[in-house]
């Protein structure tokens, strides 16, 4: 049993590797540019090793991203356990966000510069990935349409397009010249999240101490 735990931590533990040193060939190399061979190498194992747990680069990156959107996939989990406050859990969810952009910046950053050149099958992967995460945002705003509390006109799919590209937005232009930026990480999310629910929501909102400069 012990054997079977061992080989089941080492397992992981290389599985990790590959996808931490795949994010930073795919980042620095370019979708197109990143080779297995040089995957392997920054994690420190031979190319053979590489292709016993992924069968190619497409598998990797698939693996890349949905590390990606871990941390917000897990916040969607259990949408029941929600408060149901759209300041609350759209601050929570835009924290999560935010965080997974910072972390993976020069990745993020390829995805875009590259986004005329990029394969069908990564491009297909980014969606797959994505959807799921998407669409259980999309729920969240449509059950909140139903109780009365977001505007029944506004197109949910629409709405989440505009509040993670205010994010994404932030995240570019902050990393790209920080010094000219004079307002702090949080009092840019805050402010996102109070101009993105006063524009969808129905009733009254509370922001005292919410939207605060920092």
């Amino acid at each position: 049993m012990r054997f079977v735990e061992n080989f089941a931590s080492k397992t992981a533990q290389t599985r990790a590797r590959l996808i931490k040193a795949a994010t930073e060939v795919f980042a620095n190399a370019g979708l197109s540019g990143a080779t297995t061979r040089e995957i392997a190498r920054v994690a420190g194992v031979n190319e053979v090793t590489l292709f016993r747990h992924f069968q190619n680069k497409e598998q990797l990156l698939a693996a890349v991203i949905q590390q990606m959107i871990a941390l917000q996939a897990e916040a969607l989990a259990n949408e029941d356990e929600w408060t149901q406050d759209l300041l609350i859990d759209l601050r929570h969810y835009a924290t999560l966000f935010n965080q997974m952009l910072e972390e993976h910046e020069g990745l993020i950053r390829t995805f875009i510069g590259e986004a005329k050149r990029h394969p069908n099958a990564a491009c297909q992967i980014l969606h797959d990935a994505a959807e799921s995460l998407y669409k259980k945002l999309i729920a969240y705003l449509q059950k909140n349409q139903k109780n009365g509390t977001v505007r029944p006109e506004i197109d949910a799919e629409i709405a989440v397009d505009m509040f993670t590209g205010m994010l994404l937005s932030g995240m570019l232009r902050r990393t790209a010249t920080p010094t000219t930026v004079t307002y702090s990480r949080e009092s840019y999310i805050d402010a996102c999240v109070d101009l993105f629910v006063r524009g969808i929501s129905i009733m009254p909102i509370n922001t005292d101490n919410f939207y605060l400069k920092k």
